[in-house]
């Protein structure tokens, strides 16, 4: 009875052997199979993001429809009123980065050059943010109090506590 007692736990352990084996396997796929399935989802999502507007006519609207209609209609009033100077502004700005480029990409490179570049970019952005900065407080002098809380806490998204409740 030996012989067969020493069989039968032989089959015993290679059957374990097999089952430990194949449920190792199955949860390898089903892992694999639950990252694909994951990253293709994700995948999607992120391709399907439409790319912001990133203009100043657009980010006034943006802004603009978190304000009371209102206070919103003095933003895009005052807008439309500096639209020229301020968009010839941010235009300047984007020539000054497209010169820093140049500069970067010039063969041979001029470290003085790529200096004097960078002082005009600077230069450029600063004037682009007095004006903008400019009209907002124009705007914001005009606006009511619910207008300028609701300008406070722009982006809504980052400042989920008013002012009031701090």
């Amino acid at each position: 009875m030996t012989v067969a007692t020493s069989v039968v736990a032989g089959v015993d352990r290679s059957s374990r052997w097999i089952l430990l084996v194949s449920l190792a396997l199955n949860l390898f796929f089903i892992g694999a199979t639950g990252a694909l399935v994951t990253r293709h989802y994700l995948a999607d999502r992120a391709v399907s993001k439409a790319p912001t507007d990133r203009s100043v006519a657009a980010r006034v609207e943006r802004l603009a429809a978190t304000l009371p209609s209102r206070d919103a209609e003095i933003l895009r009033g005052e807008y439309r009123a500096n639209a020229t100077t301020v968009d010839a502004s941010r235009a300047a700005y984007h020539q000054a980065q497209d010169e820093v480029r140049q500069v970067l990409r010039a063969e041979p490179f001029e470290a003085d050059a790529m200096r004097a570049a960078m002082g005009q970019t600077r230069s450029a952005r600063q004037v682009f943010d007095q004006l903008l900065q400019d009209m907002i407080a124009s705007a914001a002098a005009k606006m009511s109090a619910a207008g300028r809380n609701k300008l406070a806490d722009w982006p809504p998204s980052s400042r989920s506590v008013s002012s009031t409740q701090r």
